[in-house]
């Protein structure tokens, strides 16, 4: 990192601590209050939803195994472990089929970390009230996205996942907040999780791991946070070193006024979406385009001549790689996969995610119909329409169809409304809950911040799915 940014800087990681450990509740606007109640609701079915599927049962049982004093739980499984294990299944369950909520600019899913860091330290402090659980997250959200910006698409071209890396200060700031650490130790805390964030992209093409570095982000939060409380410390300036801090480590092209500019008066609570798709973020834009095409069209797959998919870079290389039916990771990662089971299905959410599905031979037929390609228009737009996309459709009777999109559906730009986020929730949780079970966490979660003790909306999270 040069000088000049290095001076930009200065003190960057003491301001974002002060700011952490003097937020309150009052001090957050209304509309950032409701965001974040969207985002609990959202995270919560992903975890319920999340801890039914094979790895996240894994990572469950090496918590039981470890025997650790039970104080917080785990979310679906009727069992609770410690705060720091409790978390490290929860997230890896917030994280597990590619459903969670999702910054655009850090490419951080802060909800599936800092929804399980509030829970699990509410319950181990006896059931906080909601307002605290909400100041905690809005102190991750904050935080964790700035972290992540100033980092750049960077971080991502250098192999690192963001959810991770950057991810790991979000839980840190939420974990930080929730235990009412004062500055110094705040700063601590930020200090300490900088060393320990992790997690490579390799991941995506077909590995179980990917969805453990959300997981091992929480946690990493979680023992920050411990330690700077008893008096541990960390790096006193991790983001702004010039040497072996975070940001000179991990990004080539760091933004540094990104981490400190507006804070406080510009909530980047505010510019995060949701997901109506079960695959990564990046491709949804093109999923809308496609399936706008054939709904209007009324057109079936079997109708496709050929497919053309303009993208950004990022997404290109992010996504469209060739699909070998490497595992459902790999499949929700992949853009041809994903294009395939629109044309189908019309859809694309968790049935369309199943190992069943994942070698079907129509699925492979129709990817041959599929091209990909980095658009000139999308790349020299820059960083803020990396999600943008042209879908261009010709049909075995020649006619042509295109769409250009900006922004997909359940972005800041193009969001999804307070009702259909609710229902996102009761589709994703219907497989594994009774619906009087599901009613009652919408109803505790509307009302969250007037709660004054958040056991009762633990205990329905924390009983068992199936």
């Amino acid at each position: 990192m040069s000088t000049q940014k290095s001076a930009l800087l200065e003190n960057a990681t003491r301001d974002l601590a002060r700011f952490g450990a003097g937020l309150r509740y009052e001090d957050i606007p209304a509309e950032a209050v409701e965001r974040i109640k969207s985002s609990v609701l959202d995270s919560i079915g992903c975890c319920l939803y999340g801890a039914t599927l094979p790895w996240t049962r894994k990572v469950a049982e090496l918590a039981d195994r470890e025997g650790a004093r039970p104080v917080a739980s785990l979310i679906g499984m009727g069992r609770k472990s410690s705060a720091s294990l409790a978390v490290l299944v929860n997230s890896t369950s917030g994280h597990a089929f590619e459903l969670d909520d999702i910054h655009k600019e850090s490419i951080i899913h802060a909800g599936s970390i800092a929804t399980p860091v509030a829970l699990a330290l509410a319950e181990a402090r006896g059931g906080a009230a909601g307002k605290d659980m909400i100041t905690a997250m809005v102190a991750g959200y904050e935080i964790g996205h700035r972290v992540g910006a100033t980092a750049t698409m960077s971080l991502f071209f250098r192999g690192f996942h963001p959810q991770g890396t950057s991810g790991a200060f979000v839980a840190a700031a939420t974990a930080a907040r929730a235990l009412d650490l004062d500055a110094q130790q705040f700063q601590h805390a930020l200090g300490i999780v900088g060393s320990q964030g992790g997690g490579l992209m390799a991941a995506q093409e077909g590995a179980m791991v990917k969805r453990f570095h959300s997981g091992r982000a929480a946690q990493s939060g979680i023992y920050s946070a411990l330690l700077a409380r008893d008096g541990f410390t960390g790096i006193p300036d991790v983001l702004e070193a010039p040497y072996g801090g975070f940001l000179s480590t991990h990004s080539d092209e760091p933004n540094p006024s990104r981490l400190t500019e507006g804070l406080g008066t510009t909530w980047e609570t505010l510019q995060v979406g949701y997901k109506p798709h079960a695959s990564v973020t990046s491709i949804h834009t093109a999923l809308d385009g496609l399936a706008a095409i054939m709904r209007e069209q009324k057109l079936a797959a079997e109708d496709v001549a050929t497919l053309e998919t303009g993208l950004s870079p990022m997404t290109h290389v992010h996504c469209a790689w060739e699909y070998k039916a490497q595992g459902v990771t790999a499949a929700q990662m992949n853009l041809y996969y994903g294009l395939a089971v629109i044309a189908l299905d019309g859809v694309a959410f968790t049935e369309q995610y199943q190992e069943a599905r994942l070698h079907d031979p129509r699925i492979f037929e129709f990817i041959t119909r599929v091209r990909a390609y980095v658009d000139p228009e999308i790349e020299s737009m820059g960083a803020a329409y990396r999600h943008a996309a042209r879908v261009k459709v010709t049909t075995r009777d020649a006619r042509t169809f295109e769409k250009f999109l900006l922004d997909r559906r359940g972005s800041p730009e193009n969001p999804l409304s307070p009702d259909e986020i609710e229902y996102k929730f009761r589709h994703v949780v219907a497989p594994c809950m009774e619906q009087g079970r599901a009613q009652q966490i919408v109803d505790l979660v509307a009302r969250l911040e007037t709660l004054d003790s958040s056991t009762a909306l633990i205990e329905l999270v924390a009983a068992p799915v199936g």
